[in-house]
């Protein structure tokens, strides 16, 4: 018993003495570097306009360019389309936010009024 304890004890002090050893190579503070730059204002103001004007290089749709769309709609009847999809109460519902995912039958009225009416006196 007393040599299995003293093993423990062993093994405990060399990992504690090699964590301790790994502790000393820390990294330093230096403090606040001054700056060193051999480009002008004017020249850095150049640079950012031309790398704002080419846009983002990284996006997915950088080198895309400008998508076009051929519709077979009239602009009347889009709007039309629009003005009636605003109107819709029903319109923002989700099913998801409901019971088992079913939007109750209440909902479904095609009169329904989500407006509060006061009682006549």
């Amino acid at each position: 018993m007393k040599a299995k304890h003293q093993i423990v004890v062993s093994i405990s002090v060399t990992a504690l003495a090699l964590l301790g050893g790994a502790g000393a190579h820390a990294e330093t503070y230096d403090g606040v570097h001054a700056v060193t730059s051999a480009t002008s204002r004017a020249d850095v103001k150049t640079e950012a306009v031309a790398a704002t004007r080419a846009g983002d290089s990284y996006s997915d749709v950088a080198s895309g360019g400008v998508a076009t769309v051929d519709s077979v709609l009239d602009r009347v009847a889009v709007r039309e389309q629009a003005v009636a999809a605003a109107h819709n109460p029903l319109q923002s519902l989700d099913r998801r936010a409901f019971y088992r995912d079913e939007v109750p039958a209440a909902y479904k009225k095609p009169g329904i009024s989500f407006t509060r009416q006061t009682a006549s006196r």
